[in-house]
């Protein structure tokens, strides 16, 4: 039996921006329904994986998304098998949070048509299930960090796509709406197999969420494995110089900062 295509797949992918080498020869798989958490340390290349995946750079090598090279599909087919949420997404002046999640419908819009009822119901519930929904005619200028994050993910799950990449989603959440909008991944990734990737710094968040995580730095893949094989005490000293303790918490890991003044 023929296994099936993964979600994601890239070959020797190699970015250069403003003359340095980002990432040198990546090679990640990523099957469907799977989590997988991108780590490492600042300017290990996280972020520009996403957008590499994404199509947004230039890259060499091979990006495949469900078997079709990234960069040779259109926009408008991209947006409908893909959705992503950057760490600062452009913010149209003056746009309230409803027509900003709205435009995730965009894809499936007809040339010069509107939202039909169905898309309104879509992004309601979108809106409903991240404790938005009275949020809606607010202009996004007028929103805490937090609220706007939310606002961002909404757009990405209004678009109703297979694939959701994730640049550090919940940065500026407290750990409430951390957990809230990590559950609502996590049911969305088993109700509807949809397939995650995403960048993360909170190890611990890393470690209870994804199936398996691939540790980057200086652009290589240096780890993979399930967050028990790659977060150890020893793989973050190595690569993190970080002095920590690593608990075990419902075969979980769960990293502690140890002080030694």
């Amino acid at each position: 039996m023929t296994a099936p295509e993964p979600v994601i797949a890239t070959r020797d992918v190699r970015v250069e921006l403003g003359g340095s080498r980002i990432l040198d020869g990546i090679d990640l798989t990523v099957t469907a329904g799977e989590w997988v958490a991108v780590i490492g340390p600042n300017g290990a290349g996280k972020s520009t994986l996403l957008n590499a995946v994404s199509g947004l750079v230039p890259a060499t090598g091979d990006v495949r998304l469900f078997g079709r090279d990234v960069r040779r599909m259109r926009h408008r087919d991209r947006a409908r098998v893909l959705a992503s949420v950057a760490q600062s997404p452009i913010v149209p002046p003056g746009i309230t949070v409803l027509d900003y999640a709205l435009l995730g419908r965009t894809p499936y819009l007809p040339r010069f048509g509107r939202e039909s009822r169905a898309d309104l119901e879509v992004v309601r519930d979108v809106l409903v299930r991240l404790e938005l929904l009275d949020f809606a005619d607010r202009v996004l200028v007028t929103l805490s960090g937090g609220e706007l994050q939310r606002v961002f993910l909404a757009r990405a799950l209004a678009q109703q796509t297979r694939l959701l990449l994730l640049d550090e989603p919940t940065s500026a959440l407290d750990i409430g709406h951390q957990q809230d909008v990590l559950d609502l991944v996590d049911d969305l990734r088993h109700d509807h197999e949809l397939t995650v990737l995403t960048t993360m710094h909170d190890l611990s968040t890393a470690g209870a969420y994804a199936d398996r995580v691939v540790l980057l730095a200086g652009g290589r893949v240096v780890a993979e494995g399930t967050p028990r094989e790659v977060i150890t005490e020893e793989v973050l000293a190595t690569h993190y110089q970080a002095r920590v303790r690593v608990i075990d918490a419902d075969d979980r890991p769960v990293v502690v900062p140890v002080r030694t003044r």
